[in-house]
């Protein structure tokens, strides 16, 4: 179970810094720059000029740290599921584990909870 719990705590914090900078910094660079955003805010701050050099630099974070994000979150997933049937979580347990690997920041929360109650029930490995 150690290899399953070094995993987890890996793609966590991979997945959870990717995160991080996707949201707070290639999102507000690539998308304010005062335009209408996703069809839902009729328009956005003015961080960034259309064009510039900072605008395209937040266009590259979310096109290409948003692909590497999502494939990552799924091999996050696959190991969170693992370490949830290896340490035998209750579903809500795992269920809170898995979504909160999607809300920046909270995914560090759920990582060290989650690693503190695999070493709790899991002496061995602590």
């Amino acid at each position: 179970m150690s290899r399953n719990l070094t995993a987890y705590r890996v793609m966590a914090t991979i997945v959870g810094v990717l995160l991080v900078v996707l949201c707070l910094i290639g999102v507000p660079l690539a998308n304010f720059d005062g335009s209408p955003m996703w069809g839902v805010f009729d328009s956005t701050p003015t961080w960034v000029t259309p064009g510039s050099d900072a605008q395209q630099l937040g266009e590259a974070i979310t096109t290409y740290l948003g692909v590497a994000h999502g494939w990552l979150y799924m091999i996050f997933l696959f190991s969170a599921f693992l370490l949830s049937r290896r340490a035998r979580w209750d579903f809500p347990f795992t269920l809170v584990t898995l979504v909160c690997g999607t809300i920046p920041l909270v995914s560090f929360w759920a990582e060290h909870r989650a690693t503190r109650r695999v070493r709790a029930e899991h002496p061995e490995l602590a």
